[in-house]
């Protein structure tokens, strides 16, 4: 009797916990495009669901939103571990500053651009999500016959906490993806 009682309560807390998880719009990486020219390896990166729901209501009160993008260049090794060859961080952050009720965009780590100010909400999602042209490596330093592939990992999160429990309450987000295999040398 105890048990079956045991088990009831079990049963009730995770309905309960599971109906009081909050809905979200997942982080996802909607565009993963490697570029292979005669100079230099590219990447562009677009995130959809960079700035969820749940984070509207921090962000109007003037709390910060950040979201760090890392880029792996790795090298395919058919009979061992693959190898890591480079790795980019791009971190930007989007402010709203309540006196103004203007938007602000800056690159904190990993590229030089200028700061995006502006009143539109999606223009400043626009701008804080897509990672355009992203220069890896020269193509020369790689090896002609080596099979490469990129891996992204995405993180959006409130004020920059990305923990646990800021995952469980809806206030950050992490994603990942990986790149198609690629070969420097053409096929004809």
């Amino acid at each position: 009797m105890r048990a079956s009682s045991l088990r009831r309560s079990l049963l009730a807390a995770a309905l309960a916990l599971a109906v009081a998880a909050p809905a979200r719009a997942e982080l996802r990486i909607s565009d993963l495009a490697v570029f292979l020219n005669d100079h230099e390896v590219t990447v562009h990166v677009v995130l959809l669901g960079a700035v969820p729901e749940a984070f509207q209501e921090g962000i109007q009160s003037g709390i910060p939103a950040h979201v760090r993008v890392t880029v792996e260049l790795w090298q395919y090794n058919r009979y061992w571990r693959d190898q890591l060859l480079m790795a980019k961080v791009v971190e930007r952050t989007l402010v709203y500053n309540v006196v103004t009720k203007e938007l602000k965009v800056t690159s904190l780590k990993g590229e030089a651009r200028p700061v995006h100010i502006t009143r539109d909400f999606r223009d400043a999602h626009r701008v804080l999500s897509e990672l355009r042209g992203l220069k890896m490596t020269p193509a020369s330093a790689l090896d002609p016959n080596a099979v490469i592939y990129v891996r992204v990992d995405a993180e959006a999160a409130l004020n920059g906490e990305n923990t646990f429990l800021a995952r469980m309450a809806g206030t950050a987000e992490q994603t990942s993806r990986q790149s198609d295999y690629r070969t420097i040398q053409r096929v004809q």
